[in-house]
């Protein structure tokens, strides 16, 4: 079985969705109808167990999934999946276009100014809001939100885990001390 950390996460269950041991899953990507379709093999942690996880119903509803899985057939089996992260090897995801970037490929890089100035390192994304949010971790400021804007973030290398911005002013003190 695959190292956990390694894998990528591509949804979320949410809760369950009906009597018959289906979820509620909320996406992580954006390739959900080929994700979460009947036969794909999706993998779960649970407790310290991580297991194969086969859909074998799916459907997309107002911007969620609700998926069944082989073997979980009660409303109890599937309250038990609650909460649980859905997860897949990096080397069964999608090619991306130019200039599209998965999440955890964002994750751990360094993001400086044009000229230089380290802001610190990526944390997460937040994908809630209208455009994706990096969330740097710039210890002595906080967490610093920077919009993947390519008006703002003028160059992404994945590969050396580094993102240079060109931020507008007071984007870097916005968020001083909301950490």
């Amino acid at each position: 079985m695959d190292d956990w950390d390694a894998l990528v996460t591509v949804g979320r269950i949410v809760r369950p969705h009906g009597i018959r041991g289906q979820v509620v899953v909320a996406p992580e990507t954006d390739f959900g109808a080929a994700r979460f379709a009947i036969g794909s093999v999706l993998r779960i942690r649970l407790g310290d167990e991580v297991r194969d996880l086969t859909v074998d119903a799916s459907r997309e509803y107002d911007g969620r999934w609700v998926v069944g899985f082989a073997g979980v057939t009660t409303m109890n089996e599937a309250e038990a999946l609650r909460n649980a992260e859905l997860r897949v090897p990096p080397e069964g995801l999608h090619a991306l276009e130019r200039d599209r970037y998965y999440v955890h490929d964002l994750v751990d890089c360094e993001v400086v100014t044009e000229t230089g100035e380290s802001i610190g390192r990526v944390t997460r994304v937040e994908l809630a809001t209208g455009t994706p949010l990096l969330v740097v971790d710039a210890s002595k400021r906080g967490e610093v939100l920077v919009p993947l804007a390519d008006t703002i973030c003028r160059r992404i290398d994945v590969v050396e885990k580094r993102i240079e911005i060109d931020p507008p002013d007071g984007l870097i003190d916005l968020n001083k001390g909301r950490s």
